[in-house]
C-alpha cells in the first residue's frame, strides 16, 4: 500500500477549520503523559497545507501537535505540493516555527538524493532546519529484482555518507513494497542487511501489519536501527481504524520503540481517525 489519500473536503478550502473538527484539544496532555514526541506527516493533509500553509500548521499546533514531517515540495511538486515548491527552505522553517512547531525530518524522492541533486537537497534541508533526510521510496518498478534493490541500498549508503558529513542523518521509509519476497528473501530484511547502520537509519510504517509484520518485532531484533515511526492502525480485514481499535498491540509497540531508541512518531492516517487515536493514547 502507498500513502492514504487525504479527504477531498480539506482541499475545498476548509483547511484549519476542517482539521479542528477532528483533533482533540487535549492532545498535548496525552502525549506528555507518555512522553511521546508526537507529530504528523504532511502527506495526509497536503491539500490543506497547499491551500493555506501557515493557517493549517497553526491549527495543528493549536491541537497539541509538536512536530510536522514535511515532504520535499520540489520532489513532490506533482503529488500535491506544487503550490509550495517555490518556497525557500528558510521561509518554510520560519512559517513552521511561527506556528509553534518543529520539523525534525523531511521526505525526499530517491531522485532528489542522487549525486547530481544531493548538494541542493542538503542545502534545502539545512535551511529547513531538519535533522533527518528520509528516502521515501527506492524509485523502482514493481518488476525490480533483488539486485536492483541492493544497488539502491549501495547508492543510499553513498548519499548517507555525504549527508552525515554535512551534519545530518539519512533515513529510509518503508511501504508494503519492501515486504515482498524476491529470490527467497524478504526485500526489507535484505535492505536492512545491506544498508550501513551508521549511515542510513530506518523509519518504520506500521501499516505493514496488514501483511503480518509487526514494528515491535523489528524494533526488538534491531535496536538502534530505527529512529522514527509512522502510526496507523488496522483491522484484520485491512480497514484503517483509530489507534487502539485495530489489531496492533500498542503497549508492545511503544515499549519496544522506547527500548530500540525510536525518537519521533508521526501520525499518518485520515484526519477522521485522529480524535479516537489520541483518546486511546491518553488512556495508556
Amino acid at each position: 500500500m502507498n500513502r492514504k489519500i487525504f479527504l477531498k473536503t480539506a482541499a475545498a478550502g476548509l483547511g484549519g477549520a476542517f482539521l479542528s473538527a477532528y483533533l482533540p484539544g487535549s492532545l498535548k496532555a496525552a502525549t506528555r503523559r507518555l512522553n511521546i514526541p508526537l507529530g504528523f506527516q504532511s502527506w495526509v493533509i497536503k491539500e490543506a497545507l497547499a491551500n493555506d500553509f501557515s493557517g493549517t500548521l497553526k491549527s495543528m499546533a493549536a491541537q497539541g501537535f509538536r512536530m510536522v514531517e514535511m515532504c520535499s515540495p520540489k520532489g513532490y511538486k506533482n503529488m500535491g505540493f506544487g503550490p509550495l515548491a517555490s518556497m525557500k527552505g528558510s521561509d518554510m522553517r520560519n512559517i513552521i516555527t511561527d506556528a509553534g512547531l518543529t520539523c525534525p525530518s523531511c521526505h525526499y524522492t530517491f531522485t532528489e538524493l542522487s549525486a547530481e541533486n544531493l548538494d541542493d537537497r542538503i542545502e534545502f534541508a539545512k535551511k529547513l532546519g531538519v535533522r533527518h533526510m528520509i528516502c521515501s521510496h527506492p524509485g523502482l518498478s514493481k518488476t525490480a529484482t533483488l539486485d536492483e534493490y541492493l544497488v539502491r541500498a549501495d547508492d543510499l549508503n553513498q548519499a548517507g555518507e555525504k549527508i552525515k558529513k554535512a551534519g545530518l542523518q539519512l533515513g529510509y521509509h518503508n511501504h508494503s513494497t519492501e515486504f515482498a519476497v524476491l529470490e527467497g528473501r524478504l526485500i526489507y530484511d535484505a535492505l536492512l542487511e545491506r544498508l550501513d547502520p551508521a549511515l542510513v537509519k530506518m523509519q518504520f510504517q506500521t501499516e505493514v501489519i496488514n501483511l503480518g509484520y509487526k514494528a515491535a518485532d523489528y524494533f526488538n531484533r534491531h535496536p538502534g536501527r530505527f529512529f522514527s515511526a509512522h502510526l496507523s492502525d488496522w483491522t484484520a480485514d485491512k480497514k484503517e481504524m483509530p489507534v487502539g481499535k485495530g489489531i496492533i498491540d500498542w503497549k508492545e509497540f511503544f515499549a519496544a520503540a522506547k527500548k530500540a531508541g525510536v525518537e519521533t512518531f508521526f501520525v499518518e492516517m485520515t484526519p477522521g481517525t485522529f480524535k479516537e487515536s489520541v483518546r486511546y493514547i491518553r488512556s495508556r
